[in-house]
């Protein structure tokens, strides 16, 4: 849990904080929460809305000013209590010497006066002279009992909340899924189906998956019957799944397939996808391989 790890760090006097989040507002809200429970000071700083801190906001143009901001943490700093600023998305701004350095040192000062600066951003982009003065935590995205709170939360009226294998079904397809993402998907099956169903999910995925540019999902129809030969291969796929769901023993977990072009090594993956019930995800290898023009 993310306010849970943040308390940890704050009360070990760790000054420099990168939290790496998904969900900017579910975890300044859980921010927010901690620093009320604890009776903390928090300012927010960014770009667009400059410092929100109360009184101690500034106001003209240091208020979009990122140096301005790293150095107005040391107004709420107080005997009685830490002050935290969070910076959304400032590794943006992790290229000038000048940001880099007031970090440094105000890092460094948060030792003697309680002052903790907090960067919250999608990845972990520490610049070489920060790295030692920083500590790193990850905000989770949403377990299955999450997930489901969320879809009971929008799924309200009779009949639109799945049930038995079907929410099962539904809690499989949102794994991996944001807040947002899952209330996005929950809504777009509500619209399109009347209901909760796994379908309108897999397809928010899907668009996930092709943002990347690098891999594609198969949801067809293909099954090991649709397949002339490969007899061996399907026996061995076969008996390695009823194996793990019989008895939990270790059971190979992957195959390699290796052919010339046209002996259905990729038919069968997407049959085997469909057999475990489970989507296919595809990658070509070929998008991997920058372009190269031999010499002339």
């Amino acid at each position: 849990m993310l306010s849970k790890k943040l308390y940890e760090y704050v009360a070990a006097a760790f000054t420099g904080i990168w939290i790496q989040s998904f969900e900017h507002e579910d975890a300044l809200a859980e921010i927010a929460q901690l620093c009320r429970t604890q009776k903390w000071s928090l300012a927010v700083w960014d770009v667009d809305r400059g410092l929100e801190a109360g009184d101690a906001s500034p106001q003209g143009a240091t208020a979009n000013d990122p140096v301005a901001a790293v150095k107005s943490i040391n107004v709420l700093a107080s005997a009685e209590g830490s002050a935290l600023l969070v910076l959304p998305n400032f590794h943006r701004f992790l290229g000038s010497a000048e940001i880099i350095q007031a970090l440094a040192h105000q890092i460094h000062q948060g030792k003697q006066n309680r002052t903790f600066v907090v960067i919250l951003a999608p990845l972990v982009q520490i610049p070489l002279e920060l790295e030692r003065q920083f500590v790193v935590i990850e905000h989770d995205l949403p377990n299955r009992s999450q997930l489901r709170e969320i879809a009971e939360g929008i799924a309200t009226e009779p009949g639109e909340m799945p049930d038995g294998e079907q929410i099962t079904k539904l809690l499989d397809a949102a794994g991996g899924l944001s807040r947002f993402e899952a209330e996005g998907a929950f809504s777009l099956s509500l619209v399109r189906h009347g209901r909760l169903d796994p379908e309108a999910v897999w397809e928010l995925k899907t668009q996930a998956l092709q943002k990347s540019g690098l891999l594609s999902l198969h949801r067809g129809k293909e099954t090991f019957g649709d397949l002339g030969g490969l007899e061996a291969l399907k026996a061995f796929c076969l008996k390695a799944l009823r194996t793990r769901q019989a008895d939990k023993t270790v059971t190979p977990r992957g195959i390699l397939l290796l052919g010339v072009p046209g002996t259905g090594k990729s038919c069968f993956a997407k049959a085997l996808g469909n057999q475990t019930g489970r989507p296919t995800l595809m990658l070509d290898v070929g998008t991997l391989i920058p372009d190269y023009s031999p010499p002339a």
